[in-house]
């Protein structure tokens, strides 16, 4: 699937929704795309949407009660504003649920999200073989 194509798949997702959990949602995805002009947007898992930089990012999850943002490396994340309150227990992820009515600090959630794309970058930079030194 393009990239586009995702893109509209999560138009489309915030549309049907409407009301609380698609205005969330259309904001949660301002956010990232401020904190990151660069990540790419992509659906997975039966329509879920997923923001990414060099790995995942964060999740778009929508719930009854809750917008989630799973982010899939957030227990090696900083924290500073306590913005995490959900999956606390695990080693790898960390997410926020957003209820109705519940404001999303932006300045901190942009934080987090540039957190996470500058630890996706430097493993990926890890993974790349280091280039052979020119022989003079």
């Amino acid at each position: 699937m393009t990239e586009s194509a995702a893109s509209e798949l999560i138009d489309r997702k915030i549309a049907e929704l409407g009301g609380w959990r698609g205005d969330t949602l259309a904001k949660i995805r301002s956010i990232i795309r401020e904190a990151d002009p660069e990540a790419i947007e992509e659906v997975k898992w039966r329509g879920v949407p997923v923001w990414s930089h060099d790995g995942i990012i964060c999740t778009g999850e929508t719930y009854k009660s809750v917008v989630k943002m799973t982010f899939a490396n957030g227990a090696s994340l900083e924290d500073p504003k306590g913005l995490f309150n959900s999956s606390l227990d695990g080693n790898v992820r960390r997410a926020i649920d957003v209820r109705e009515g519940e404001e999303i600090d932006a300045e901190a959630l942009k934080g987090l999200v540039r957190a996470a794309v500058a630890l996706n970058s430097a493993k990926a930079a890890a993974k790349r073989p280091a280039r052979a030194k020119k022989q003079d």
